[in-house]
């Protein structure tokens, strides 16, 4: 019977310093509820409270994210028995709650009505802030009780040697309102060492993944902490993580964690390498198949697995704006939706792979890019494993064994429209020159675009140049001081700056939209003015001709050039990013363009049926 299968007095034995007396309880799920969001952390990771009982009590848990799709399956239901796996106790203020990491459903008791009448536990001799009732589980409050410190428990785990930190804490628990704690965790990814300037000075950090049964977070070090911290740090290692250490908002910009929060390693923080490196938490993946590639959306991160088949040559691109150069390699990989994609990697990564052919590759954290087709960049806060033990590979391996090898693959790409290198290209549209853009150097490619003025970006329209005409110096002046602008190549001084355009515009033909960048030729066309004339009204406080700005700047759309374009892949925070800048600019001769598409017409036989639509 279920009942003689639930280990009645588990609840109350977690929370005695003395452990379970059961290494996998198994308890009732009498309810499951849906947690609200936190203030300002709209779009996070859904969680999900659980309430167990063993019978004699129940108690409130919270599914840890990596275990949702317990719950998100349905196999998790009210009145299921369960058996606990990984948990962690913990107490906050004078409330225990139970941080579930895995738990099995077992299956063969099927879904039973409440066993007995479990009371909340320690609610006869403690007060709780919030109690559960037998009846209705969720009962009225008493008075507030005084704060108390939160404090954590060992992680309950199989193999796991606590005795040097008997008080670990869960990564999915961290937050700015937690202050002494000790995590446990893999590094699975430590980055370079970096420089930054900026107005306020000049420093270097580094960052690490960090992961533990709960979650993962990015860590970073600044200055005198990357010297201590960062030679201890190595990829696949477990270390012992304690505060002092900052817990901040991340900044999504720089990592692609699901983690709302971030650590900032401080003079004093303590790392230590875990003297028993078994039991390593796991990498965990969400991987999306590459023959799905086409419905993710451009620009998104995620995981994939594949079967390696091409490895290319390294190549050099250079920053145009740090002159620094970026190493890169592209690999092919594929899987059994009998799909091919190309996946570039980059830095030390390119320059050390050495994996052979017919490997499989799971890759965390790769951005998909290219509108006309797909390809795939692994992030610099991404990894990549060769062979890993995970089922998916495994599967992978089984099916191209047997089926794979012989196995004809597609692509997303149509290659037959790769640019060839630096040859000039004819004129094309917009669908085109972004279907071609993974295949962009950093050699520049040329290419002529007919097509729409729709949006001229207003923030930064134009720069203040030297007014040193007999030199055409045009280098961006510096106002030392109200009325002198100073020219640091002429050594020269002046009364006031000529401005020069900056412009950033967005463009349309029939087939899509692209941004280009202008500069003051180009500007004074589509703007209509010399970049003075504009810079005045934006920078006059009166409000005609702050009117009169916004209106230049609406009166610059809808109006249709013929550009001629330099297309190059740049580096742009330590990623690849296409860049479009106008050569030259003409407006359309409209009498030229009836004469071209009449050309085009008389090309065609009138009699060909495949012209008409029936």
């Amino acid at each position: 019977m279920a009942e003689q299968a639930i280990t009645q007095g588990a609840i109350r034995s977690i929370f005695e310093p003395s452990g379970c007396f059961i290494e996998h309880p198994v308890l009732q799920c009498v309810q499951i509820k849906t947690m609200e969001p936190k203030a300002g952390e709209a779009g996070g990771v859904q969680r999900f409270r659980v309430v167990l009982s063993d019978v004699r009590n129940f108690i409130q848990t919270m599914i840890a994210t990596a275990a949702n799709d317990i719950v998100l399956s349905g196999k998790l239901k009210k009145g299921s028995i369960v058996r606990l796996l990984k948990y962690n106790p913990q107490q906050v203020k004078e409330k225990k709650i139970l941080i579930i990491m895995e738990l099995e459903v077992l299956e063969q008791y099927g879904e039973q009505e409440k066993i007995g009448q479990p009371e909340a536990l320690d609610i006869k001799t403690e007060p709780q802030p919030s109690a559960i009732s037998g009846n209705g589980f969720y009962g009225s409050k008493p008075a507030q009780q005084p704060q108390q410190p939160q404090r954590s428990l060992p992680v309950h785990q199989s193999n796991q040697s606590t005795s040097t930190h008997p008080h670990l804490y869960p990564i999915e628990s961290l937050s700015p309102y937690a202050h002494k704690w000790t995590i446990r965790a893999r590094c699975t990814f430590k980055g370079d060492m970096k420089t930054w300037h900026n107005a306020k000075g000049e420093g270097k950090l580094f960052s690490v993944n960090l992961l533990d049964d709960t979650g993962e977070i990015r860590a970073t070090g600044f200055n005198d902490v990357c010297e201590k911290l960062y030679p201890i740090f190595e990829e696949g290692t477990v270390y012992y993580i304690s505060a002092p250490c900052r817990v901040t908002l991340a900044k999504k910009q720089f990592s692609n964690l699901p983690n709302d929060y971030e650590l900032q390693f401080e003079r004093d923080t303590l790392v230590e390498k875990a003297e028993d490196q078994s039991n390593k938490p796991q990498i965990r993946y969400n991987f999306t198949k590459i023959g799905d590639l086409n419905s993710v959306e451009k620009d998104t991160t995620i995981d994939t697995i594949g079967v390696l088949k091409e490895v290319g040559e390294v190549n050099k691109l250079t920053s145009s704006k740090t002159n620094k150069d970026f190493m890169k390699r592209d690999l092919t990989i594929a899987d059994d939706s009998q799909t091919s994609v190309r996946l570039t990697i980059w830095g030390n990564q390119a320059e050390s792979f050495d994996a052979p052919l017919e490997s499989i590759m799971a890759f965390k954290g790769v951005k998909v890019s290219d509108f006309g087709g797909r390809s795939l960049s692994l992030l610099s806060s991404g990894s990549m494993t060769i062979d890993p033990d995970i089922d998916e590979a495994h599967k992978l391996r089984g099916w191209f064994n047997a089926v794979g090898q012989n196995a004809t693959f597609s692509t997303h790409q149509n290659l037959a429209s790769a640019s060839g290198g630096n040859a000039r290209q004819d004129s094309k549209v917009i669908s085109d020159i972004v279907a071609e853009e993974s295949y962009l150097q950093d050699t520049p490619t040329y290419l002529s675009l007919k097509a729409s003025v729709i949006f001229v970006k207003n923030t930064t329209v134009a720069y203040p140049a030297c007014s040193n005409t007999a030199q055409n110096c045009n280098k961006k002046v510096i106002e030392d001081n109200p009325g002198e602008w100073w020219c640091e190549k002429c050594q020269m001084r002046f009364p006031e700056p000529q401005w020069r355009y900056v412009l950033s515009v967005n463009v349309a033909d029939h087939t899509g939209t692209l941004w280009l960048s202008c500069f003051d030729e180009a500007g004074q066309l589509i703007v209509g003015m010399p970049a003075n004339n504009l810079m005045k009204m934006k920078d006059d406080d009166d409000d005609n001709n702050t009117a009169n700005f916004m209106n230049a700047m609406q009166d610059a759309t809808c109006k249709t050039f013929n550009f001629r374009i330099r297309a190059k892949m740049e580096m742009y925070m330590d990623q690849p990013k296409p860049r479009y800048q106008v050569l030259s600019i003409h407006p359309l001769n409209y009498a030229q363009e009836a004469n071209r598409l009449a050309q085009l017409i008389k090309q065609y036989d009138i009699n060909d049926d495949s012209l008409f639509v029936h």
